[in-house]
């Protein structure tokens, strides 16, 4: 991918224009299974197509689960029978999602919003790097490795970088579905059972892994307050199931 670098309010709203209405913003407050996850995104992303719908974006949390990606490698799945597996439209390749781990999934119209997909990946990236800024972690892009990363620096040891939020995403006609994963408290060794998208050489983390006690509430705050300075304005919303 490329080198993403969008570390200010300015280039933020270039990338990623705010729509005149506000995106609406729902929580689901009990795990949501994967499959129908996937066919209320792809539900509501074709009624946005088809000027039904709004924009959405949907938290949530899913049962322990691996997705596969387009480009997801069979031999990236290293404990096949640990967990339900699932075939998924979006990029990327293997991922783990469960319990402590936030789910946003992204129903925006890239029809009012540029139509630049470029423009929209660095703008989720820099939607999540705001996020860990208010709790004083600095995410960082790192060119061909896709998500948001830490550095993670010991004492007499060389530096260590840790993944600490995913980006998947998939778009049919100009709308997009899927979105990001960011880490606060999972269980890091579910992630044991595949090599996470394709990358063996970088281990994992997360907000508590860090040493940061930030609850999912504290987080959700702070992807919502990313997320209005990137994308724009939102208002509360119903889950779509």
């Amino acid at each position: 991918m490329l080198d993403r670098s969008l570390n200010s309010e300015a280039a933020a709203r270039d990338a990623a224009p705010a729509a005149a209405t506000p995106v609406g913003w729902a929580t689901s407050l009990r795990p949501v299974a994967y499959p129908d996850a996937v066919a209320a995104m792809e539900a509501r992303a074709l009624a946005i197509a088809e000027d039904r719908a709004g924009e959405l974006v949907w938290l949530l949390e899913h049962p322990p689960l691996y997705s596969a990606g387009v480009s997801a490698k069979p031999t990236d799945l290293l404990q096949p029978e640990r967990f339900p597996v699932f075939a998924s439209a979006r990029g990327g390749q293997y991922t783990y999602h469960g319990p402590g781990q936030r789910v946003a999934y992204v129903m925006l119209d890239l029809r009012r919003r540029g139509r630049d997909v470029g423009a929209f990946v660095r703008a989720l990236e820099d939607w999540i790097i705001g996020a860990l800024a208010q709790f004083n972690v600095e995410g960082q892009i790192r060119q061909g490795r896709v998500g948001v990363w830490v550095e993670r620096k010991t004492p007499g040891l060389p530096t260590r970088e840790d993944k600490i939020a995913a980006i998947g995403v998939k778009l049919r006609r100009w709308v997009s579905f899927h979105g990001i994963s960011l880490n606060v408290e999972p269980d890091l060794s579910h992630f044991e059972g595949i090599v996470p998208c394709g990358i063996q050489e970088h281990g994992v983390t997360s907000l508590v892994d860090l040493g940061l006690p930030v609850s999912m509430d504290e987080a959700d705050a702070a992807l919502k307050a990313s997320f209005e300075r990137v994308f724009g304005a939102t208002e509360e919303a119903d889950t779509p199931v």
